[in-house]
């Protein structure tokens, strides 16, 4: 049986990818005291107001407690707030405040280099090949 090297490791390399990408957002929005995760969040309420924590959690692949956790520090920021559905008034739903809002603008730039910095290493050709073949695989694995 061959040893399996672990540097070059599919599992490994993505797990050192998404360390180092964190670390770029990390040095890139220090300023903005904010995480990939509550930005993804961030995001998603932008695009899709007014939804409820559980299909929120779906919609950026988190789980439903970790993203309580997550909305609730963006709750105390002062960016994201609960509102009782009108129809349903134990489900709560989850909007962006104007603070919110304007707090994701200002990260609008600095997000884009933190793309733009991860995929440096790569040629643009390379970039474009990359971001669809990495497309695929979580497409596939999503699909299962």
């Amino acid at each position: 049986m061959k040893h399996l090297d672990v540097a070059t490791a599919p599992g490994h390399l993505i797990r050192r990818a998404q360390q180092i990408a964190v670390a770029i957002f990390a040095e890139h929005l220090a300023d903005a005291d904010i995480t990939p995760v509550q930005f993804a969040i961030l995001n998603a309420l932008r695009d899709t107001p007014e939804i409820d924590q559980v299909s929120l959690a779906k919609r950026v692949a988190f789980d439903p407690a970790t993203s309580g956790s997550v909305i609730g520090r963006l709750e105390s920021k002062g960016w994201v707030e609960r509102r009782a559905d009108e129809v349903d008034r134990r489900r709560k739903l989850l909007v962006l405040t104007p603070q919110g809002l304007r707090a994701l603008a200002g990260m609008q730039s600095a997000v884009a280099a933190v793309q733009s910095t991860i995929l440096s290493p790569l040629a643009p050709t390379e970039q474009a090949q990359f971001m669809q073949l990495l497309s695929r695989l979580v497409a596939g694995h999503e699909a299962q």
